[in-house]
C-alpha cells in the first residue's frame, strides 16, 4: 500500500495540469487491490477543500468524488465508515463535508457531543453550541 498525497489526489480528479494529471492517472491505474492507495482524512479534507475552493465544486458534485473514493476497491480511505456519513451529510446539504467529519469521528472516539460555536455545525445532531 502507498500513500498518496493531496496534491496528487487533486491532480487526479481534476485532470487540469498536462504534466502532473497523466502521472497521477498512470499511478491511479497500477493501483490494485492487493496493492491500494491509502487516502488520509487529512488528505480527504484537503481535497475537499481545494475541489469546493479552487476548483468551484457544488456540493452534490463534491459529495460524488467522495463516493467514488469510498467505492473504489483500490482505495483505502481511513475511518471510512465516518467518511461515509460525512458524504452524506454534505450530499443532503445538512453540513459541510468537514463539520460532518469532525461530528462522526468525535463519535467514533466516544464522545458524547462536540462542543462549537459554529450555528451551522450545531444542526447536526453531533453538536451543541457552546
Amino acid at each position: 500500500m502507498i500513500g498518496i498525497d493531496t496534491n496528487v489526489l487533486v491532480r487526479y480528479l481534476a485532470q487540469d495540469d498536462p504534466v502532473q494529471s497523466p502521472r497521477a492517472t498512470r499511478l491511479f491505474e497500477r493501483l490494485t487491490e492487493g496493492d491500494p492507495g491509502f487516502v488520509s482524512l487529512v488528505t480527504l479534507v484537503e481535497t475537499a477543500w481545494v475541489l469546493d475552493r479552487a476548483y468551484g465544486l457544488s456540493q452534490a458534485e463534491l459529495a460524488a468524488a467522495i463516493e467514488r473514493m469510498l467505492q473504489a476497491d483500490t482505495l483505502v480511505l481511513q475511518n471510512q465508515q465516518q467518511v461515509f456519513t460525512a458524504m452524506i451529510a454534505l450530499r443532503t446539504g445538512t453540513a459541510s463535508f468537514s463539520d460532518a467529519l469532525i461530528g462522526a469521528l468525535a463519535l467514533w472516539a466516544g464522545c458524547a457531543v462536540t462542543l462549537t460555536f459554529d450555528r451551522k455545525a450545531a444542526r447536526l445532531k453531533e453538536f451543541r453550541l457552546l
